[in-house]
């Protein structure tokens, strides 16, 4: 709780500027909490006359911090196949872990895991606990709950790591509830302070600023982190310790059952792995011409990409969409045509190696991110480009 000690104000504002939520204000110079403070203390580092401090005792760590080492990847895999996130992840982790001269430890849980355990090292696991079970081989909330943070509080890592996917947002806030520490969700960046701080970012208010988020008093420091953000890194030949886990089957695990699993059809639609995209934008002007930007992606080997303007409008699937509510790429070439360059487009495509951008507008967001751009009429620049690669010997 925060208190206020109005005779030592001197109304310079910055408690005002440092609270998010309007949760502070000024009248005649003295400070006055409203109805949206939160309570975060924000307001209370920032007031050097001590006009606002905490009332009671000073916000102590949970637990001792020091006890908790390492840095952790959740593994995820489908019928013994893990899944590229999960590799992202690891290299990651493997940065993180240099950081604070710890271990990185892969969590992996299923059935029929012989061989699992080699991919995660060679990703750049140190240990691997395994458990490996009949009743584990599809995911299932309540035991991949319990057995994972058995392991945790055994174990105590420093930072836990998730994939933001369909398993992950679920397993990832159950876990964290559990332990009663932070979790920042969809990160697009991570770091590590010397002092071992997890600096999480991730995109905030729609997309329009960059948070860079800590959880300071708890362990473990928890972060899903979405597909193809990072970078895996393979290293052939490396070392590593398995750990077989027993966990026997528990009365709760019951209590969800999958009646029936039908596969989902596979998608053409590869923007993940592609090292050519070709993304159109509201400035193609008409679904038709996405045909045009197919033309280029066969002669190039790529895939077409889009911004979500025109998948909102329905003139491409959203298996197509690139950006924050789509998909995070990282191909070699990413050629923009007629995109505007939105804050929450930029952030699914930026760690492209090159960005080729076209815009008829000079003012574009878009050309401050792009290697190359062509200010022009796309429907003369993307034709003229696709007749000179046919005429390549």
């Amino acid at each position: 709780m925060i208190k206020l000690v109005p005779e030592k104000c001197i109304a310079c504002k910055q408690c005002v500027k440092a609270c998010l939520y309007g949760g502070i204000r000024l009248e005649n110079k003295v400070p006055v909490l409203t109805d949206l403070c939160t309570g975060c203390g924000a307001c209370v580092e920032l007031c050097k006359p001590g006009a606002i401090v905490f009332l009671g005792a000073k916000r102590q760590a949970a637990h001792d911090l020091n006890e908790y080492k390492g840095v952790w990847v959740i593994a995820e895999q489908r019928n013994g196949a893990v899944q590229h996130v999960t590799l992202e992840l690891l290299g990651k982790a493997r940065i993180l872990a240099g950081t604070r001269s710890t271990a990185v430890t892969g969590v992996v849980l299923g059935k029929g895991l012989s061989g699992v355990p080699e991919v995660l090292i060679t990703h750049g696991a140190d240990r691997v606990f395994v458990v490996d079970a009949p009743f584990l081989q599809r995911y299932r909330t309540p035991p991949y709950e319990r057995i994972v943070s058995g392991i945790i509080e055994q174990h105590k890592p420093e930072v836990v790591l998730f994939g933001a996917t369909t398993m992950g947002r679920d397993l990832a806030p159950r876990i964290a509830n559990r332990f009663r520490t932070g979790l920042t969700a969809d990160c697009t960046g991570l770091e590590m302070s010397p002092d071992g701080m997890l600096l999480q970012t991730r995109p905030a208010f729609g997309g329009n600023i960059m948070a860079t988020i800590t959880t300071p008093h708890h362990r473990p420091q928890m972060a899903t982190v979405r597909p193809g953000v990072m970078e895996a890194v393979s290293l052939p030949g490396r070392k590593g310790e398995t750990v077989q886990v027993d966990a026997p089957e528990d009365p709760s695990d019951t209590l969800i059952e999958i009646i029936k699993t039908v596969e989902k059809g596979k998608s053409t639609v590869a923007l993940e792995k592609a090292d050519v995209i070709i993304s159109g934008g509201r400035g193609i002007t008409d679904p038709k011409n996405f045909s045009m930007l197919e033309e280029l992606a066969g002669i190039l080997s790529g895939q077409v990409g889009a911004s979500r303007a025109v998948v909102d409008m329905g003139w491409i699937d959203h298996a197509h969409q690139v950006g924050q509510t789509g998909k995070t790429v990282r191909p070699r070439i990413y050629i923009a045509c007629g995109i505007s360059g939105a804050v929450q487009h930029l952030a699914g495509m930026q760690d492209s190696d090159i960005i080729i951008a076209v815009n008829k507008d000079p003012q574009a967001p878009i050309f401050q991110v792009a290697n190359f751009g062509i200010v022009g009429d796309m429907f003369r620049i993307i034709p003229e480009l696709i007749d000179q690669l046919k005429a390549l010997p």
